[in-house]
């Protein structure tokens, strides 16, 4: 596992937590431990890949109910569940708030790494995703009016004389405004361009 991935354990056992604690620093996660949800809350939270892994029942808010306002409050973190006392719907529960995992005490050791190691790829494929956004919106920032303009109307699937005719431009304009919006966006192909306008929403833009 990668030694910059980080896992928040939320438990009210202690020598549970510390097991956990072993376990997940044996395969070189750094680990914090947490004795209530309000302990997590007030913690200082490194901007690494992380998850957390959480008890179903703790004194004060419930591991599930916790799950359930996380999203509201801004929190967006894989979740593993864990409890000593579960049952069917409560796994169903869990899982469509969006848990990575549900284990039931006592678990083996591996497949509570399997889950956070899924629950860590997950938080990845995440940030991965946001870096990715936030590169193609400054990427669109630096975009003209009418390049921007263009460059939604020929990833519409329009000619570049048909967009002349939309804009009231000589297609050879077109043509120059859709080569400078390629190549500010980084496009390599037309495809390529399609595939970024529809990652930025740039058809509901245009009709807010």
């Amino acid at each position: 596992m990668d030694r910059r991935s980080f896992v928040h354990v939320v438990d009210d056992d202690e020598p549970f937590r510390l097991a956990l604690d072993n376990l997940f620093r044996s395969v070189g996660l750094e680990c914090r431990l947490h004795e209530s949800v309000d302990g997590f809350l007030a913690a200082a939270k490194p901007d690494i890949e992380c998850c957390l892994v959480l008890d179903v029942r703790m004194p004060g808010i419930s591991g599930l109910d916790f799950l359930d306002r996380l999203h509201g409050m801004g929190i967006d973190i894989p979740v593993v569940m864990m409890t000593g006392h579960g049952d069917i719907p409560m796994t169903v529960r869990a899982m469509k708030a969006g848990a990575v995992d549900f284990l039931p005490k006592p678990f083996r050791e591996q497949d509570m790494l399997d889950a956070v190691s899924a629950a860590i790829q997950r938080d990845r494929d995440r940030r991965a995703a946001a870096d990715q956004s936030r590169e193609l919106e400054n990427r669109l920032a630096t975009l003209s009016p009418r390049e921007r303009e263009v460059m939604l109307l020929v990833t519409k699937g329009l000619l570049n004389k048909q967009v002349a005719g939309d804009l009231g431009l000589s297609e050879i304009t077109v043509k120059i405004h859709r080569g400078a919006a390629m190549r500010k966006m980084g496009a390599r192909t037309l495809a390529d361009l399609i595939h970024m306008a529809t990652a930025l929403g740039l058809e509901a833009r245009a009709t807010d």
